[in-house]
């Protein structure tokens, strides 16, 4: 009787040297390879980046909570301000919905302007429901966190993705962005934002990227830029670097405004105005 003969792990199926640090530099890879195959497999070349919250809710949910929140004696205050705050949660819906939509009616181009989310909930399940619902291809940057993030079941499934690395996640975020939302957030939003208009200011991206900064009333209160202009500490211009609006309409026409004169080319533009497509602001 011959003893079994051991057989020796190949390097690549060898699961504890590829979670180990020595591997670092493969998982780093993989996050770069591995999305890239997927997106050239779906012919995804350029994106409209949605930025958000994960903690503002769906006006359904909200009103649920507040209404269970009444009857229950819970936090009615607390229910209030997301009620108020779910108003972010409908523009993003219909804010990419109607770029979708938009989108699609370009001819010969079927995955043009692909809305891109965080992939998880609030603002970034809205941006992706609103894409879905234009029946348009969506993707979702998740993320592995202990709280907040699942990936919402809106996304398109082959394009939905799993990130350790934070770096690599905003890589993808900015590298196929043609555009740029960003809905109220907390510290993760102001982190992509801040990062992404310090890449424009310093022509690290030189591709002009045009970022709508969505919420008056919230952004007003959270940032203050005049105190970095009067003492100097940017330039008087880089405010200008982003355009601010409350209105889904303005952000719409901003964006189609700017991708038609940066990135479509000449032919391209004479077809979108000459064959507008479907009434996008009615979303008929």
């Amino acid at each position: 009787m011959t003893s079994k003969r051991y057989r020796a792990i190949k390097a690549y199926q060898n699961e504890q040297f590829l979670q180990s640090p020595d591997a670092r530099v493969l998982r780093i890879l993989s996050e770069y390879l591995e999305p890239k195959s997927r997106f050239a497999a779906f012919d995804v070349k350029d994106t409209i980046v949605v930025f958000g919250s994960a903690r503002i809710r769906d006006p359904a949910v909200a009103k649920v909570e507040l209404a269970t929140a009444e009857a229950e004696g819970g936090d009615v205050e607390r229910a209030k301000t997301n009620l108020e705050m779910s108003r972010y949660y409908a523009a993003t819906v219909e804010l990419a919905r109607r770029l979708t939509e938009w989108s699609k009616s370009l001819e010969g181009h079927d995955r043009r302007f692909v809305i891109c989310s965080g992939g998880g909930p609030g603002i970034m399940e809205a941006a992706n429901r609103g894409a879905s619902e234009a029946k348009g291809t969506n993707i979702g940057l998740n993320i592995s966190l202990p709280f907040e993030q699942n990936d919402n079941p809106h996304i398109t499934r082959e394009l939905s993705f799993e990130f350790h690395y934070f770096f690599m996640r905003k890589f993808w975020f900015t590298y196929l962005a043609k555009a740029m939302v960003v809905m109220p957030g907390g510290f993760g939003t102001l982190d992509e934002f801040m990062e992404v208009v310090t890449l424009v200011q310093t022509l690290k991206i030189k591709k002009k990227l045009p970022i709508v900064l969505f919420g008056k009333e919230f952004w007003s209160q959270v940032l203050h830029f005049e105190p970095l202009v009067k003492y100097g500490t940017i330039g008087e211009n880089d405010p200008d670097l982003f355009f601010q609006t409350d209105s889904v309409d303005d952000a719409f026409d901003y964006l189609v405004a700017e991708l038609t004169e940066h990135v479509l080319d000449p032919a391209e533009r004479e077809r979108a105005a000459a064959e507008p497509g479907p009434d996008l602001k009615l979303g008929l």
